[in-house]
């Protein structure tokens, strides 16, 4: 139960990490030596957003029998074909913890299964994928807690393919003059609730930000930029290296 429990906020959290905000990088360079560059569209760097932080009085409606109507189903549809359109992406983050403290990097994803979190410093924490583990690493103190992929929710943005209605519980889509939104919401029997807000851009469809909340109501959020979805990464990114990490002490 600890490990479920852990991974749910861990596997996006370094915030007690999180010292200074450092000076953002432009882009992430790629292991060809080359960019990343900036947004497929218009190559432009882009400054760091200010991540948008849900209410935490909220109330999102939790039910099995949840109804939606045409429009919410047609902004589900829109956002699990672009989903399933991804290959790769790339891009900068900027990571909000449940007390408000920032931290931001670069992140690599290859679908499916497969991700890269690298914080920048002062942070010493790495976070690897590599389609069935999922690796919290601490560079500092060379140590890393392993968890099973299928149990966190960064599996949904991994998935290969994805319809949200029928693959997820969603259990909230709505969409204003800037984002379009949707809620997962999942229920384990002794861990609690956890919930994945996803928000993608009203005009361009890309990926804006997600939120994770734990069980015990915390939420960390990371807001992406400087989006690349044509970039060719190196497999051995992704590769979790347990000869030079061990286990985490205790």
């Amino acid at each position: 139960m600890a490990g479920v429990l852990l991974v749910t906020a861990a596997m996006v959290t370094a915030a007690s990490f999180a010292q200074t905000v450092p000076v953002p990088k432009p882009a992430p360079k790629g292991r060809d030596g080359g960019s990343a560059g900036g947004p497929a569209v218009t190559g432009a760097t882009q400054t760091p957003p200010n991540p948008v932080i849900p209410d935490p009085r909220r109330n999102v409606p939790s039910s099995i029998f949840q109804t939606f109507d045409a429009n919410q189903k047609a902004q589900a549809a829109k956002v699990s074909a672009y989903l399933s359109s991804l290959s790769t992406l790339v891009g900068n983050f900027v990571q909000v913890g449940p007390d408000g403290s920032k931290t931001q990097g670069d992140f690599y994803i290859q679908k499916p299964g497969k991700v890269r979190f690298e914080y920048d410093a002062p942070s010493p924490i790495d976070i690897v994928a590599d389609g069935s583990s999922l690796v919290v690493r601490d560079r500092k103190l060379a140590t890393q807690d392993v968890y099973p992929l299928s149990q966190t929710p960064l599996r949904f943005l991994l998935s290969d393919r994805i319809d949200l209605m029928k693959d997820t519980n969603v259990v909230n889509v709505s969409a204003d003059d800037v984002f379009v939104s949707v809620t997962i919401e999942e229920k384990q029997a002794l861990v609690g609730t956890s919930r994945l807000l996803l928000m993608f851009g009203a005009k361009d469809g890309q990926l804006k930000q997600w939120t994770v909340t734990d069980p015990q109501g915390y939420d960390t959020t990371i807001a992406v930029y400087n989006l690349d979805a044509g970039k060719k990464l190196d497999p051995a990114m992704f590769k979790i290296d347990f000869t030079n990490y061990g286990p985490s002490p205790g």
